[in-house]
């Protein structure tokens, strides 16, 4: 597979670029901060990226959808990074719309996600790290399950409609086993969201479960089985996040070259400095190896191929890793007014830094992908 976009992909790109620009660009984030937007996105924005056919990018055309792959998922990601665009794109229409793939629920949820009405929001994570275990409890409850525990770091988990719930149902020695993932409405009886605002200004809920009766239908997939739709979830959520991310450097680093061309010291363009050129040739190489990488994750996907694990891994760590230098290099080259809330630099070393631990930071990757390898 050539790591390029077609020309079909190139096009939507553009529709994207043209489209996120004019309707979300920084200035749009800098809003809803200012405002303290309770919702944290606009919710008419999101009805146009549905108009626009966003939202239905990995949904089959049989059920209204595009029926297109990770690939075109990732270039609308991407100018939603280069952007900052605040959006539920990533939760909604890639993350949650791969989980119900195949099963009973996409009927009910997926007509209002191609609508831009349905937000989904992901309760997988319990602890200040990704990884670190799952613990929140589904006991049997009549014929359905009773769900007691909490979940943190939840996007969107305040505002959301569904929520996909990762619970044990069962204790193995085996961490991976007796799982089971949950369709819960989030107007369920017993469930608390508290929302709280992070360091890049998007809103994560901390959510509370105390007895949430849901019935036998709320279950995605099977009973105990649920290793098999988490692990769909999170390839599609890591390998979006890793396009987001590859947005968030390439637009931090897109910004800081336009400022070397134009900041003058000593009479001159500090972009003429050799050192800075050398820096940012540096920060380009790092930024097209791990844009490589990401393309090369979402056509694994989009192939089935068992090697995308793997793929998925490397291109979050990588994507973690470069736009971690480019926003890096974007506050040192602003010299002191980078720092300052006057410029939108700051804005993207922030995001860059929550997403970046979204789905498991670089360290987290090089270790999984060190532990697959037998070390």
């Amino acid at each position: 597979m050539p790591l390029y976009l077609t020309e079909e992909q190139t096009m939507l790109r553009d529709t994207a670029r043209d489209f996120v620009g004019e309707q979300a660009p920084v200035s749009h984030l800098r809003a809803l901060r200012d405002a303290n937007d309770a919702d944290g996105f606009s919710r008419d924005l999101w009805k146009q990226f549905a108009e626009m056919g966003f939202t239905g990018i990995l949904i089959g055309e049989d059920q209204g959808g595009l029926g297109l792959g990770h690939v075109e998922a990732g270039v609308v990601l991407e100018e939603i990074g280069r952007n900052l665009s605040p959006s539920p794109f990533l939760s909604t229409a890639v993350a949650a719309v791969e989980a119900l793939k195949g099963t009973p629920h996409a009927a009910r949820w997926f007509p209002g996600i191609l609508a831009g009405e349905t937000v989904a929001a992901l309760a997988i994570d319990e602890r200040a790290k990704h990884g670190s275990g799952i613990t929140l409890r589904a006991e049997r409850s009549g014929n359905g399950f009773r769900l007691s525990g909490a979940k943190q770091f939840v996007t969107h988990g305040h505002v959301a409609d569904l929520l996909i719930v990762a619970a044990r149902t069962s204790f193995n020695d085996d961490e991976d086993q007796g799982l089971t993932l949950f369709a819960v409405d989030a107007g369920a009886a017993g469930l608390t969201a508290t929302p709280e605002r992070l360091a890049d200004a998007s809103i994560a809920a901390r959510l509370t479960f105390d007895e949430v009766e849901v019935d036998a239908d709320a279950v995605i997939g099977e009973v105990d089985q649920g290793i098999a739709p988490l692990g769909r979830l999170l390839r599609a959520a890591r390998a979006g996040a890793s396009a987001e991310l590859l947005g968030v450097g390439a637009g931090a680093m897109d910004m800081t070259i336009g400022y070397l061309k134009e900041r003058k010291q000593f009479g001159v363009r500090i972009g003429s400095f050799q050192a800075l050129q050398h820096r940012a040739a540096h920060l380009y190489s790092e930024m097209e190896v791990a844009r490589a990488a990401v393309l090369k994750a979402q056509q694994l996907l989009d192939a089935g191929d068992a090697r995308a694990d793997q793929a998925v891994a490397v291109a979050k760590a990588m994507t973690g890793l470069a736009t971690t230098l480019s926003v890096q290099e974007g506050i040192q080259m602003h010299g002191g007014i980078g720092m300052t809330d006057e410029y939108d630099i700051g804005f993207y070393m922030k995001r860059g830094r929550v997403l970046t631990e979204m789905f498991g930071d670089a360290n987290y990757h090089a270790d999984q992908l060190a532990r697959a390898a037998g070390y």
